[in-house]
């Protein structure tokens, strides 16, 4: 099939078992590929009420058509499980060259169940998979670990998706990593690997994967160069990276401060909250980085061997992180952050989550909810930054205080019985760094998407940022809020990196996946609902309800701020879930699809079983 490698590999690590299976191309024209036959697949292989951490949770690693092939931005692969955090379905999208490697050797998706003895790592070299002994890689960090697997296999240039001793340990916000410095991030991944006792897949592959039109596919990546010449954040991106505006989003009203309570033009000069910017850290960078066949290079390599946290050669932190762990967390000192990054890639913990929750237990200590005997000796007040740096090591290392951050600010609340009113979470997974009091449309994201809190995930919210009061009445968003967030579910099956249509290239997402598989762009249309809708009906199936996902109040405006960009701006995050379910024909109250939807749509008679019998 165009577009895709042509087999799939599923793994039994109870059994010590590699079972190979032909990729459907009705599945795939169905599905796609990336989270969307991640969906189709763990439907089909699991039973409710699963144990996220327990051998019955299938872990995937899914390419999408685009992987792999000359297609501009589609260097990217995705993780799927059950999330041990909410519960829900999850998803976690990674860049680099893990995906493209994977796709390469032979394989379009990797599913792996059961739980090994002992710890072990997947090997595959060109359609040959074994698994082998992974004891001498346990309890290595992440960019240890990637060089040990070098040297064992005696293979320099593959690539390898691994945890780090906190997914080993089974923190609860432990992610996994490729390439030293990208994760597949949230909703806890890691410890779902971990629990399998799965230290790595190391892969390499020297294989081609065919495309339709490849003539097509050139042309395509050549309109999207030239778009990229007039596309404002196309060279904002390329120059400083994600975090190149991170101080202008914290003054605008986008980036959350103080875990949500603060407003940043109170708080902090212009001058201060610039300081946040990755520009502010320019004399730090080595070379810039490109993920597979990425021409925006947005990613940098950094070495840092001066000031309070030398840390070497490393990385520059993305947005998020710097908005984690600086203007969340009350904090200006990007060094600090630097060190913070390098600390929970090295670990593998999610840089969202693990700065969400040393805000929450800022705030928590800040109102003497717990106190320094009780973190250990950690002085966790707003904008301290060695304490900041000092609690993501503990966290990182699983001691003292740190070992119950790990569990996230929901886990960390739940065991110690306390902070619950302070939480900035949807079914315990941490809030992004994007506000929908800035960006209202976000709210209907991070709370009724299928994986919840991400960003990622489509919608109208990143398209309401110029706008006014109006932005605030969710009069007549469903119809838009749903065609943006099909575009969305395309991008991410397909392979692509969002960062596309920021480039320029959003126009070039549905020709280019015709052009790779040669499916026809309206059966991509439909194929873009039928991926939400099965991601969807797993929690459905869950017995997940609409009225299980709530918001937290702070982060919509409830009650308002008072000051600043965003003052006296209330999100109504429930009527824009209404109009969502509207326009789709789900259910509000038992979330459930019609069942003529789901005929309509096609590829689901057992989901169709499942609810109406």
């Amino acid at each position: 099939m165009n577009g895709y490698a042509g087999k799939l590999l599923f793994v039994d690590l109870s059994q010590g078992t590699l079972r190979e299976e032909s990729s459907s191309e009705q599945m795939a024209r169905d599905f796609i590929g990336g989270y969307g036959i991640g969906a189709r697949v763990l439907y089909s292989m699991m039973l409710p009420g699963t144990d996220a951490l327990g051998p019955d949770n299938v872990l995937g690693f899914v390419t999408g058509p685009v992987t792999g092939t000359e297609a501009n931005f589609s260097g990217r692969y995705t993780v799927v499980c059950k999330s041990p955090v909410s519960g829900t379905w999850n998803d976690a999208s990674s860049g680099g060259f893990f995906g493209p490697e994977l796709k390469n050797a032979g394989f379009d998706g990797i599913f792996i169940s059961g739980t090994a003895a002992t710890p072990v790592y997947l090997w595959i070299k060109d359609g040959k998979a074994e698994l082998r002994d992974a004891s001498k890689l346990w309890g290595l960090d992440a960019k240890e670990t990637q060089k040990a697997l070098e040297v064992e296999t005696g293979e320099p240039k593959l690539r390898a998706a691994l945890i780090g001793p906190a997914g080993e340990r089974l923190a609860l916000i432990a992610c996994v990593m490729n390439d030293g410095h990208r994760a597949a991030g949230r909703g806890g991944a890691g410890a779902v690997m971990g629990s399998k006792k799965l230290k790595a897949i190391a892969v390499r592959g020297t294989g081609k994967v065919p495309v339709a039109q490849p003539e097509k596919v050139r042309e395509l990546n050549a309109a999207i160069r030239e778009n990229m010449k007039t596309a404002p954040l196309a060279e904002v991106f390329r120059s400083g990276g994600t975090g190149a505006t991170t101080g202008g989003s914290a003054l605008s009203g986008d980036t959350p401060v103080k875990n949500w309570g603060g407003v940043c033009v109170d708080e902090f000069t212009p001058a201060q909250a610039m300081q946040l910017d990755s520009t502010s850290s320019e004399q730090y960078k080595t070379k810039p980085y490109a993920c597979s066949h990425c021409p925006l290079a947005c990613g940098a390599e950094y070495l840092v061997n001066e000031g309070a946290w030398p840390v070497g050669e490393t990385e520059r932190p993305e947005y998020e992180t710097l908005g984690a762990f600086g203007m969340l967390a009350g904090n200006i000192n990007q060094e600090a952050i630097i060190r913070c990054n390098e600390i929970c890639n090295r670990a593998g913990v999610d840089t969202i989550s693990a700065g969400a929750t040393i805000a929450w237990a800022i705030e928590c200590y800040e109102n003497e909810v717990f106190n320094r005997v009780e973190t250990g000796g950690l002085d966790l007040k707003w904008g301290n930054a060695a304490a900041i740096v000092e609690a993501t090591q503990a966290l990182a290392d699983g001691v003292g205080f740190g070992a119950i951050l790990a569990l996230g600010s929901q886990g960390a609340a739940d065991k110690l019985g306390k902070g619950h009113q302070y939480l900035q979470a949807v079914r315990g997974i941490e809030l992004p760094m994007h506000d929908p009091r800035f960006y209202p449309g976000l709210a209907r994201t991070y709370q009724f998407d299928p994986t919840p809190a991400r960003h990622v995930k489509g919608g109208i919210g990143f398209s309401q940022g110029g706008l006014g009061p109006e932005k605030y009445n969710p009069a007549g968003t469903g119809p838009g809020d749903v065609q943006a967030t099909a575009f969305t579910e395309m991008c991410n099956s397909a392979g692509f990196c969002m960062f596309i249509a920021h480039a320029g290239g959003g126009d070039q997402v549905f020709p280019l996946v015709e052009a790779v598989t040669g499916f026809e762009q309206p059966s991509l249309q439909v194929a873009a609902i039928r991926i939400l809708t099965m991601r969807h009906v797993f929690n459905v199936r869950e017995g997940i309800q609409p009225t299980d996902l709530t918001m937290p109040p702070r982060s919509v405006g409830k009650p308002a701020q008072a000051t600043g960009p965003n003052a006296g701006g209330t999100v109504d995050n429930e009527a824009l879930g209404d109009n969502f379910f509207a326009a789709l024909g789900w259910d509000r109250q038992t979330g459930k699809p019609s069942r003529e939807g789901l005929q309509q749509l096609g590829g689901m008679d057992d989901v169709i079983r499942d609810l109406y019998g």
